[in-house]
């Protein structure tokens, strides 16, 4: 069959979780626990993902956690180490894909501040023909917006493709179903098993 793959990168390709830096900040797991639920939060996290700046969102947290504005202000001074590095699973699935010849994409919901570190340090990126970093577009999935965008870019490279042609793979459930909704076949990743199984299913070779 036809297919273009796009990849999530966070929880699919990257091993990202802000809970490696603060074990190292805050010991104490049950405060630690608390200061991610309640403070450095996804909530508050999406929302540099959609562009806000990093000191803006630190500046809002700090006005209203004082007494933790150093832990605050370390989520971005310190946030190489909220990434271990590679998930070798899903890299090897990528690996697998691109060796096949299926055409990769990347779409991340990913800040357009932080998003330069991966881009200098895992070279890999450079090899997919493109890729919608949600901070630079100021657009989050699953926002029908940025899977139209998405597609907008892909009919560059493959100007007949079609929107069922796509397949997309990403760890949060919300997020791939945001995808089908586009008319995109989006896959629910919760292993890269899970996945590789669901892929040849749909026909895929590799």
């Amino acid at each position: 069959m036809q297919a273009i793959i796009v990849f999530d990168f966070g929880g699919v390709l990257f091993d990202w979780n802000p809970d490696y830096l603060y074990q190292k900040l805050i010991p104490d797991a049950q405060e630690r626990a608390w200061f991610l639920q309640h403070v450095c939060n996804g909530a508050w996290n999406i929302e540099q993902d959609r562009g806000r700046s990093t000191a803006e969102a630190i500046a809002i947290k700090t006005a209203e956690y004082p007494q933790y504005a150093t832990q605050i202000a370390a989520f971005y001074q310190r946030w190489p180490e909220t990434l271990r590095g590679l998930l070798p699973e899903g890299m090897a699935l990528y690996q697998a894909l691109k060796k096949a010849g299926y055409p990769i994409f990347g779409l991340t919901n990913w800040s357009a501040e932080t998003f330069p570190y991966a881009w200098d340090h895992y070279p890999f990126l450079h090899e997919i023909t493109d890729i919608v970093v949600s901070g630079h577009e100021s657009i989050i999935k699953p926002d029908p917006a940025i899977y139209q965008l998405m597609y907008q870019r892909i009919l560059r490279h493959h100007p007949t493709a079609q929107v069922s042609d796509l397949i997309f793979i990403d760890d949060s459930l919300i997020n791939a179903q945001g995808a089908s909704q586009q008319g995109w076949q989006g896959i629910h990743h919760t292993s890269a098993a899970n996945t590789e199984r669901i892929l040849r299913e749909k026909g895929l070779q590799f």
